[in-house]
């Protein structure tokens, strides 16, 4: 299992591509892959949002990942899991955070997929300030639930 924190724009699929290929060596015996990513919207709390800043603790975040990744892997059944996470200047459109998880089966890939984003948001310490369209900056006091409201 790995982290990985990112200063500048990636490519999720080829961060899961490259990491997948070292992962099959020798025998694959994961059935089942599940892939969450994230990207940065161009509003957020009703407000159009220009770009980001996405500030980080060095090495206590990366601490705090591995710890939801072995705490995923207490629960469920993963062969292995991969994150990856930007930090710095961020623009609508790009790619925030990727997380690949590799099972025998498909229940624990979703399930342990959903875990480790959840816990990721509500624990990794990470901080968030938006420059909007009007010249404002402001800082993301907390992150959505992960579902749309009507």
């Amino acid at each position: 299992m790995k982290v990985k924190i990112c200063p500048e724009a990636f490519n999720p699929w080829q961060e899961i591509q490259d990491y997948q290929a070292n992962l099959t060596e020798g025998s694959p015996k994961f059935g089942a892959t599940s892939i969450f990513i994230g990207t940065m919207r161009d509003y957020n709390e009703g407000v159009t949002v220009q770009s980001m800043a996405l500030d980080y603790y060095p090495g206590m975040t990366e601490k705090q990942l591995e710890k939801i990744l072995t705490d995923a892997g207490e629960y469920w059944q993963i062969i292995d899991a991969y994150i990856v996470h930007r930090v710095g200047e961020i623009q609508p459109d790009e790619t925030i955070v990727l997380v690949a998880v590799w099972t025998s089966h498909r229940g624990d890939a979703f399930d342990a997929n959903r875990a480790i984003m959840e816990a990721l948001k509500s624990t990794a310490p990470f901080w968030k300030k938006e420059v909007l369209t009007t010249g404002q900056t402001r800082w993301v006091e907390k992150n959505t639930d992960g579902y749309q409201k009507m």
